[in-house]
């Protein structure tokens, strides 16, 4: 008799297991995205002047992490926002620092720093191609060689456009306004 009540209490409460509430972990935020980047040429960035015979190469990303839209603004779905920053290159190819650069014709328009901070954390883990400006001359045959060479710092501007709709978030790349 004690064999069976212990198999009747197994059975019971294996039975009352199959009944239990199971939790099922939480989903993730409804508000997800991906995102990308565009280089911005408007113009306003100084340039080296190369001398006859100096070639540039490099300068090119190697390396990019893609910034998120902020999490702690998921919830609030903000209308597009637009950051615009200018990447600063060392020489070894690492981002040094990244500026707010003003977006064309509408110089004032405030970003909220969160956004900022998203596209900051995100570019200064870039790597790039180091910007080699190599120096060229011919002899008197008219056969050209490598005389010297410079590494350079450089800095590009990148448009960032960060979107939330029917609450997915999205963060893509943007030309300038002109």
């Amino acid at each position: 008799m004690t064999r069976m009540k212990s198999l009747l209490a197994g059975l019971f409460a294996l039975g009352m297991a199959g009944c239990a509430t199971v939790v099922k972990p939480l989903a993730k935020a409804p508000n997800e995205g991906s995102t990308s980047y565009h280089l911005v040429d408007d113009g306003q960035i100084a340039r080296y002047q190369l001398a006859l015979g100096d070639v540039a190469t490099g300068g090119g990303t190697i390396q990019r992490v893609l910034p998120a839209y902020p999490s702690t603004q998921l919830a609030a779905c903000l209308p597009v926002v637009a950051v615009q920053v200018q990447v600063i290159v060392g020489t070894t190819g690492r981002a040094s620092d990244v500026r707010h650069y003003p977006v064309a014709g509408d110089p004032a328009a405030p970003i909220p720093p969160a956004f900022f901070d998203a596209v900051r954390a995100a570019v200064m883990q870039w790597q790039f191609a180091p910007l080699q400006i190599s120096h060229w001359a011919a002899d008197a045959d008219g056969n050209t060689h490598a005389v010297g060479s410079d590494t350079k710092p450089f800095s590009l501007v990148y448009a960032f456009r960060f979107e939330c709709h029917v609450g997915r978030a999205t963060v893509s790349s943007v030309p300038p306004a002109h």
